[in-house]
């Protein structure tokens, strides 16, 4: 049994401005965790996270995928998690269109781990992802640091 989460959400941004909020390793760091990314297919990067029960914080991640401005691809592996995710962008009138998929999740404890992370998936498309856009609108750049998301669903 599998379950894969996709979220949407269009944003009042430019393309180019969206592709840098998920791509910049500090602003990533505000609307997910705190990272050593960098766009570029094979590099191997973390998320890092306090840990929990059963979950040590981090995320072993490798970049599958980068398409400037339009396609962002990586693995997701940690605690009971071997999975993907997918993000894409397209231009529309109203703005940027944002399309996240994290897929692969397999097995009873990976199922049950996709709930907790769809709702925080949900947030982080929402909410967290516009706050960085906003605050690269308003001419502020993102701070350092992280903000930890918990979960999300469909």
């Amino acid at each position: 049994m599998t379950r894969d989460l996709h979220f949407e959400a269009v944003y009042p941004h430019p393309i180019d401005k969206v592709w840098r909020a998920i791509t910049d390793p500090d602003a990533i760091g505000q609307w997910l965790m705190k990272n050593d990314f960098q766009p570029r297919v094979g590099h191997r990067f973390q998320f890092r996270a306090p840990p929990g029960k059963g979950w040590d914080g981090i995320v072993n991640c490798e970049v599958l995928t980068v398409e400037p401005p339009s396609r962002l691809e990586y693995t997701w592996k940690g605690g009971p998690l071997d999975t993907r995710v997918s993000i894409t962008l397209e231009a529309v009138a109203a703005g940027t269109r944002l399309s996240l998929d994290h897929t692969g999740f397999r097995g009873p404890k990976a199922l049950l781990v996709s709930l907790i992370m769809g709702r925080g998936w949900r947030g982080i498309v929402a909410t967290g992802i516009r706050g960085v856009l906003d605050r690269f609108e308003s001419g502020q750049a993102p701070a350092t640091g992280a903000v930890h998301a918990r979960g999300a669903e469909r």
